[in-house]
């Protein structure tokens, strides 16, 4: 018998609904602590980046994502236990973001997950340990930035393959 899926409904992406998970990125919630430089308003510290590792580097990445329909289905979760990461859009495309919190025994809580969809010009920040998909872009092909400290090693990144697929609508 296939697998049934457990069925998600995105909701839009906002700092106070993200926060168990991360920071969300974006110019209003940033604007308060924004300095003014002349030609550009610079907000410190809108994330808390951090590794547990220190032979770990910061690795700055580009993303490159195909869009995906809608209902989308999630068949892995993967995480980063030693690091945040960090994804900020580079254009006008919606993303749609995957996340689970993780059970006492490190793996992946499904029946706690959450998607959320992100507008152009958002950007998140996972906390250490965070289960997540990997990034899902809709309508258009995205360009994100990824900010996570690395090291080469199987620290860098964990999969799980789920036994009953995510469906996100």
């Amino acid at each position: 018998m296939p697998a049934v899926p457990r069925r998600l409904s995105a909701v839009p992406l906002t700092p106070e609904a993200f926060a168990p998970f991360g920071d969300v990125l974006a110019a209003p919630a940033a604007e308060a602590r924004a300095v003014n430089l002349g030609t550009a308003r610079r907000s410190d510290r809108v994330a808390a980046l951090e590794s547990s590792r220190p032979a770990a580097a910061p690795n700055v990445a580009l993303f490159r994502c195909e869009p995906q329909a809608l209902p989308f289905r999630a068949t892995l979760l993967e995480r980063h236990p030693h690091s945040t990461q960090l994804f900020a859009s580079l254009g006008g495309a919606r993303w749609l973001l995957l996340v689970a919190p993780t059970l006492a025994d490190g793996e992946p809580d499904v029946e706690g997950a959450r998607a959320f969809l992100a507008s152009p010009g958002q950007g998140v920040n996972f906390r250490r340990g965070l289960w997540h998909h990997p990034v899902i872009a809709l309508d258009q092909p995205a360009e994100l930035l990824m900010l996570a400290w690395e090291d080469g090693g199987p620290g860098d990144c964990e999969e799980r393959p789920l036994a009953n697929p995510i469906e996100i609508g």
